[in-house]
């Protein structure tokens, strides 16, 4: 890739622009930057990049536009581009072009999913750092992959998004593996079919494809999109046959990356290993080892790594336990589906949930979930439609549906929740929607909820002190 006095063009400055823009100087391009927004456009001063604000069409000299992953393919300027002629990549091929260019190219083991890729990501760096590789967790998990490729790491354990793999075309990992598929950015991509193909490009030039045997789209796209020579893998929570990873009583087991998988298996650790608990996060294990495995870690590293790894914070994180009641938060169920796994995970929970659902239906959800709901509170703009779920196919279960717009939501939330729990019981947070419409991030909301759940925590303790 000669980029030497070529004209490049960046569309957007932020984080990734940001990321974007060195590499680009470091290969010699001529570079221009271009955003809606002047004063973040303005951070880049000093970097060599002409700053051009708003454009809508690409200058006539330009060769290449590279684009931050959050603009649309329907964006005026990307059209413009694709109808003149001139290749839109995004930082994830122009990383990938870029680490081909090294002596020892970075080896990537690819994830992606609707759900489960940042925990599946970090069971695998840990893993893989376990074994002693040097190797990073990158890309949508918020550490820019062009930073890790410049950083100059063996191994690339990347979360990559549907928007980033949009505008991918060469990207060639060692192994790639589709976690799951569920309603989820459907107003960027347009329709479910584009958002699906998008992920599926994650496998086009893979050599390992890992897929999973209880995901229906995990499966398709692995048929439509794995090349011919590749090797197939698959992983369940039922006994592996051979070429799959998967359970026997509670061991972790391989009968894909073994000598002879028809008479051989090797162990991977086991159930109580994965943390945090919960079949979702088994699934994801499974996947990190089998990522893993492709690489040549041995049964014993991923057993150790998977013990050793630590859930990043807002990922069903347990925040305190009060009068028998566990508090968990996992803010970071942002969908229907991610809120299943979680949910999944616990017998009797009262579930704090609402947001904004971007079109998404709940009622497969809830009603997959009912048997196992002690009560419900909600909140955020959302949250009508949740309680008619909730209605219809768990009647007898109380639902508390706050106002939005008071400061105090998450605080009064907590202490609805504490309410209707009994001893044993589990408080969760998992949304099942977005949060900017109370919130700044998913993260914010979380905190908010670990703070609520400490304020109570500690009046209560007063509480049984002064008794």
């Amino acid at each position: 890739m000669e980029l030497a006095g070529r004209h490049v063009l960046v569309a957007g400055a932020g984080v990734t622009g940001k990321s974007i823009v060195p590499v680009l100087a470091e290969l010699g391009a001529r570079i221009t930057v271009t955003d809606g927004n002047a004063e973040r456009l303005a951070e880049l001063e000093g970097l060599g990049a002409e700053l051009v604000p708003g454009l809508t069409e690409p200058p006539g000299d330009v060769e290449l536009v590279v684009t931050s992953p959050g603009w649309k393919p329907t964006s005026p300027l990307l059209v413009a581009a694709a109808e003149a002629g001139v290749e839109v990549i995004g930082d994830v091929e122009l990383a990938w072009r870029v680490g081909q260019l090294r002596d020892k190219p970075p080896v990537w083991l690819a994830i992606t999913g609707t759900n489960g890729k940042t925990t599946t990501v970090g069971m695998l760096e840990s893993i893989l750092r376990t074994a002693g590789v040097d190797a990073v967790a990158c890309g949508n998990v918020g550490f820019a992959v062009l930073d890790a490729v410049r950083a100059g790491h063996e191994v690339l354990a990347v979360e990559l998004s549907s928007f980033q793999l949009h505008w991918s075309s060469t990207l060639a990992p060692l192994a790639s593996v589709v976690l799951n598929l569920a309603e989820d950015h459907l107003d960027w991509h347009g329709s479910m079919e584009e958002y699906a193909a998008a992920k599926g490009r994650v496998h086009t030039h893979s050599r390992n494809v890992v897929h999973n045997l209880h995901e229906e789209w995990s499966a398709r796209l692995a048929d439509e999109h794995a090349p011919a020579d590749a090797r197939r893998v698959a992983f369940g929570m039922d006994t592996p046959r051979p070429g799959e990873l998967g359970i026997v009583e509670d061991l972790l087991v391989d009968r894909a990356f073994v000598a002879d998988p028809a008479t051989s298996a090797d162990e991977l650790g086991t159930l109580a290993d994965v943390r945090p608990a919960g079949p979702h996060n088994v699934s994801n294990a499974l996947a990190a080892a089998a990522l893993a495995r492709a690489y040549g870690v041995t049964g014993e590293d991923v057993a150790k790594g998977l013990r050793e790894y630590r859930p990043a914070p807002h990922r069903a994180e347990e925040i305190g336990e009060i009068d028998g009641v566990r508090y968990i938060n996992d803010s970071k169920a942002t969908n229907p589906h991610a809120a299943s796994g979680s949910l999944r995970a616990h017998l009797n929970v009262v579930w704090i949930a609402g947001g904004q659902l971007k079109g998404a239906s709940v009622d497969e959800l809830v009603g997959s979930i009912a048997g196992r709901l002690r009560g419900v509170v909600l909140f955020g703009v959302d949250s009508p439609v949740i309680a008619a779920a909730v209605a219809r196919h768990a009647p007898d279960v109380p639902v508390n549906s706050l106002p939005s717009g008071d400061d105090d939501t998450m605080t009064a939330a907590v202490k609805a929740a504490r309410a209707l729990a009994r001893p044993g019981d589990v408080v969760l947070l998992a949304p099942a929607a977005a949060s900017l419409d109370m919130y700044s991030s998913y993260g914010a909301r979380g905190d908010a909820f670990a703070s609520a759940v400490r304020v109570l925590r500690d009046g209560a303790g007063e509480t049984s002190d002064g008794g």
